[in-house]
């Protein structure tokens, strides 16, 4: 029923009647869906993961804490939680392939990644600059904004450039920001240090193809997720082995970056290859 007000002679709604209406009115764009609500999870991880690289690591170190194992589980809460957020960001496209993304979707997903996977490992980088015995601060300050500005013009060079199915062109920005803070945890050298997150910025922008990560891959990458999670853990408590397990698992990931891109390469010229000699075989009489 509208009641007509004799003053103004504005018709007057129920409430739940004008909730009901602004819902069927609300464009699509500002709908989220269940993919959506992941990559929010991703942007949240990588939010809490510079809280944690603030809080537990740096502000101890301005205040002259000598308490190292606060920092040891800081630093172990910071990777974990990205590791949360590859994990969101997993999960968020396999979601939207299955169910349906919103228009917005693509936006959401690179502006949690640029949180995630470029903000957080380059603030780790800086705050590790600033806190480790033999850094120099400036030069990993420099260090840290090359991360930040490569994974900047790889997700922009994402939006725009239109790829082959199946392969990312250049190192996926949670991959490279895994790699990025398992160099500085290996704790080598601050030179060789600096080198090698260079390196990883550079292979992130490059044109060397990556797989995506669909079907056994995606569940060999959340299982590699998971275990680095334990080494983690085993770390942040002081278990025994625990720095052991770390620096392997440390290890194991600039191998996987080293290697994974060798095995794409090879599938490419074997693929090449292949075409030739079909091209060949029907010039033949």
């Amino acid at each position: 029923m509208t009641v007509i007000d004799p003053e103004t002679q504005a018709g007057w709604v129920p409430e739940a009647e004008v909730e009901s209406d602004d819902t069927e009115d609300m464009p699509l764009s500002m709908r989220l869906s269940i993919a959506d609500t992941l990559t929010l999870g991703n942007a949240t991880c990588g939010f809490m993961a510079v809280y944690f690289t603030t809080t537990g690591i740096l502000i101890p170190h301005l205040m002259g804490s000598d308490e190292s194992g606060m920092a040891r589980h800081s630093a172990a809460t910071t990777v974990i939680l990205m590791l949360c957020a590859a994990v969101f960001d997993l999960f968020d496209g396999l979601v939207a392939r299955k169910l349906r993304s919103s228009p917005m979707g693509a936006e959401l997903d690179n502006l949690s990644d640029l949180i995630s996977f470029g903000l957080a490992p380059a603030y780790f980088v800086l705050v590790y600059g600033m806190v480790a015995d033999d850094a120099h601060q400036r030069v990993a300050a420099v260090g840290a904004i090359v991360v930040l500005l490569a994974v900047v013009l790889r997700l922009a060079r994402f939006s725009c450039v239109t790829l082959k199915d199946g392969v990312f062109q250049g190192m996926p920005s949670p991959f490279g920001a895994l790699t990025v803070v398992s160099i500085v945890l290996l704790e080598l050298p601050f030179v060789a240090t600096v080198l090698a997150i260079i390196g990883t910025a550079w292979l992130m922008v490059s044109r060397v193809e990556y797989p995506k990560p669909r079907g056994p891959l995606a569940v060999a990458m959340l299982g590699w997720i998971v275990a680095a999670m334990g080494l983690l853990a085993a770390w942040a408590f002081d278990a025994p082995g625990g720095q052991l397990l770390l620096q392997t698992g440390c290890a194991l990931q600039l191998v996987l970056a080293a290697v994974i891109p060798l095995f794409a390469t090879a599938r490419r010229v074997n693929h090449i290859r292949g075409n030739r000699r079909d091209a060949r075989a029907a010039q033949l009489p």
